[in-house]
């Protein structure tokens, strides 16, 4: 990898907003980018694009998903960007995009439903690069990261001509420094007086990362009008999901319309669920420990359900919430914890899982495999229970349960 982003210190989804609410963030820190409007409704759509008496005009649906321009709607209309100088067309577009479903690459099978569209100044780029800020670990804080080699995936350009990327870390006391913000323009290739309005734009740029507590603000590309004017054209923004208390206006913005209900329901309980195609479920603490219980699981045989990280600070609820949600899955067909108690106390999660066996009046099987602190403790909760919980002795143990569970129905 090219770079390392901060990670999250608990199991929140990360702040996903759309594509004019991170360019009107831009504007207002003084970024430039294209004129634009919203719109809702097609007459709304066409009033905008005069509005703008623009030379080219460029509509865009507003979804989570990429892959937008090679996207299908339900109404026939093919792909989600669309170019035209006719403001006319705009409002015919509009008309065939707002209330249908958008289905691209990333989307569900179904698509998703569009209820915005964005209205922009089309125009033309001579030259593009790219240029982003984003927190370093190895740094211990902001790094500024530019390539002359924009509008392609960064990653490439990194491993090909890694020559071409350039890197500058920010100290957090000073900021960006004069001298370092011409250099990077020097760098991104931009010439002349451009040379300054590059510069200026970068430091806008390290204002906004910090005015909205951001992990990374990424710009690919950075281009250069034939006009002479440099200009943000598309932009990527992460927010430190911590800093919510203080940025409430921004994560205000947050459309949640396109977010699995499941998992929006395991947010709330500090739970991160992932839905898979399985019939096991899968309930484990960290990532890492539930990307290997779903392997061995799929090593025996079995497919997983879902993916369900608790986390480091359990509490007594969460467990059962998170029984409430497994058991909810009509998919679901046996369920595998798999608790490595470190920060976790194992007594904690085995008093949520026998709360959840009774009160939910869990019908399927149930492994348990617990190890780390208080585990003994655990095994006693769990033994004089008296509920048909079976135990297990490692990970490759459970899986086998697990699995054999299925096969004996």
């Amino acid at each position: 990898m090219l770079f390392q982003c901060s990670l999250q210190s608990n199991p929140r989804r990360w702040l996903n907003l759309q594509e004019y609410q991170s360019k009107k963030l831009m504007q207002d820190s003084g970024v430039t980018v294209q004129r634009f409007f919203v719109a809702e409704t097609p007459s709304a759509a066409l009033e905008a694009a005069r509005k703008l008496n623009a030379k080219e005009i460029v509509l865009k649906a507003q979804i989570l998903a990429g892959g937008r321009g090679k996207g299908v709607f339900n109404s026939g209309l093919k792909g989600g960007v669309h170019l035209t100088k006719d403001p006319a067309v705009v409002g015919e577009l509009a008309n065939k995009m707002l209330g249908f479903n958008l289905t691209t690459k990333q989307t569900p099978k179904e698509g998703v439903k569009v209820k915005t569209v964005m209205v922009a100044e089309a125009l033309d780029i001579a030259r593009e690069t790219y240029f982003a800020i984003l927190m370093d670990r190895s740094c211990n804080g902001p790094v500024m990261v530019g390539s002359p080699q924009g509008g392609v995936d960064i990653e490439e350009v990194a491993a090909k001509t890694p020559e071409l990327i350039f890197k500058e870390v920010i100290d957090i006391f000073e900021g960006v420094r004069d001298e370092q913000a011409l250099r990077m323009a020097v760098n991104l290739g931009f010439k002349g007086p451009l040379e300054r309005q590059a510069a200026d734009q970068i430091k806008k740029l390290y204002d906004l990362f910090l005015k909205v507590d951001a992990t990374q603000v990424e710009v690919n590309p950075l281009g250069e009008t034939p006009e002479g004017r440099v200009v943000c054209f598309d932009a990527k923004i992460n927010f430190d999901d911590n800093a919510e208390f203080r940025q409430k206006d921004v994560f205000a913005m947050e459309d949640m319309t396109e977010s699995d209900p499941t998992e929006m329901e395991a947010a709330k309980y500090d739970l991160k669920y992932i839905g898979l195609d399985g019939n096991i479920a899968c309930f484990v603490n960290g990532a890492g420990l539930a990307m290997a219980t779903c392997d061995i699981i799929d090593l025996h045989g079995g497919k997983p359900a879902n993916f369900l990280d608790l986390g480091g600070g359990v509490k007594e609820n969460q467990v059962y919430q998170a029984f409430k949600l497994l058991s909810a899955d009509p998919k679901v067909e046996a369920i595998l914890v798999n608790i490595f108690g470190g920060i976790v106390n194992c007594a904690i999660v085995a008093k949520g899982i026998t709360k959840a066996c009774r009160e939910l009046e869990l019908k399927v099987p149930l492994v348990v495999r617990l190890e780390g602190t208080n585990v003994q403790e655990a095994k006693r909760i769990l033994s004089e229970s008296g509920l048909p919980i079976m135990a297990a002795n490692d990970l490759d143990d459970a899986a086998r349960k697990a699995v054999a569970s299925i096969a004996k129905k």
